[in-house]
């Protein structure tokens, strides 16, 4: 097939990944191409060079309007429009048999766009008012619509979602998170270092439980960073970089236990069954689709509270390093995930 990937522009989708978002284009990019399917990634202009990348904006917007991501900033909704606007014509006029919409933009939802070309979107945000709307009219034969987990697909249709719509679980390829047998008795975690992400509350419960515990991350909002995190960091608390690849996997996989702090209505979380595969268990808050996620593979507390997440770091050291990994396995691989997409894929098309 020809497939048109529409991405998110705030972040390149290229290595080392701002967050899920990115790392979950690129990597669909990544396993549709070694299927055969010829894919075309319309992202920004500064993401991977390997793919064969049509540019919607010159440079991620991060880039070039700094810090204006959710403020309603005019220009920089201006300049998103415009950019994805001209995208979704160069896509409806180029032949491709299916679109698969990452983008968290209103306008490839438009019936217009959805008619001229069989989509599949998939949610990766909370039903927010700048885009509910827009979601709950385009459901069609034509535009299928995903969410990676049973709690965010309910946050959206909480009434109950239509046909057109299920629920398309994340994967990851557990060959790029080695199993480790045992770990070295350290807690680890990763992600974007801004509040909803909720550092402060793993160094926290980490410090109650004793602990050594390494961060891994952008530092994404600095004025969060500065206030609430670089203070709490010192003796077995530190702050490792951001790292991708092989380097993130094995700093992951040596540790004992991976935490899971989001302070937002996580959709999935990306990073925890990347941990698992390595043999981690997590501990967690019960928040957005953790308890989904990590099912017996973990120990969870209730959002928010560091000294439940302490005791539930305690309770996850106990669960053997197989259990994680096993429910990867079982559910969460990056094989299960294309196969579903092509199905998708397939049933957008059918109408044709």
């Amino acid at each position: 097939m020809r497939i048109a990937l529409l991405a998110h522009l705030r972040h390149p989708i290229a290595p080392p990944f701002a967050g899920g978002l990115e790392a979950y284009t690129w990597s669909l990019a990544d396993g549709l191409a070694a299927r055969g399917h010829s894919v075309a990634l319309f992202a920004s202009g500064d993401s991977d060079a390997r793919f064969a990348l049509d540019p919607v904006i010159p440079v991620h917007h991060e880039r070039s309007h700094a810090g204006l991501e959710h403020r309603g900033d005019a220009g920089l909704k201006a300049h998103l429009d415009d950019g994805y606007a001209s995208a979704c014509d160069r896509i409806a006029a180029g032949g491709f048999d299916v679109l698969h919409n990452n983008s968290l933009s209103r306008l490839p939802l438009e019936k217009r766009r959805t008619a001229a070309t069989p989509t599949v979107t998939s949610l990766h945000v909370p039903p927010y008012d700048a885009l509910h709307w827009f979601v709950q009219a385009s459901p069609a034969p034509g535009h299928r619509i995903t969410a990676p987990s049973r709690a965010h697909l309910d946050a959206w249709w909480p009434d109950g979602a239509p046909p057109e719509a299920s629920v398309l679980h994340n994967g990851i390829d557990p060959a790029a998170w080695p199993y480790r047998p045992d770990g070295d008795g350290s807690a680890v975690w990763c992600a974007r270092i801004t509040p909803d992400k909720g550092a402060q509350h793993a160094i926290g419960a980490a410090r109650q439980a004793g602990l050594p515990l390494t961060l891994f991350g952008p530092i994404e909002e600095p004025d969060y960073w500065a206030a609430q995190v670089a203070p709490l960091l010192g003796g077995s608390i530190r702050y490792g970089g951001q790292l991708s690849g092989t380097a993130l996997a094995a700093e992951v996989g040596r540790a004992s236990v991976f935490l899971a702090t989001p302070c937002w209505d996580e959709p999935f979380g990306l990073a925890a069954i990347e941990a698992m595969a390595c043999g981690l268990p997590v501990a967690g808050f019960a928040r957005g689709a953790v308890s989904e996620v990590v099912g017996e593979a973990g120990s969870l507390a209730a959002p928010g509270d560091q000294a439940g997440l302490a005791r539930a770091i305690g309770a996850a050291l106990v669960i053997p390093r197989p259990i994680p990994r096993a429910r990867v396995l079982r559910l969460f691989t990056r094989a299960c995930w294309l196969d579903r997409c092509e199905a998708l894929y397939a049933q957008a098309r059918a109408v044709r």
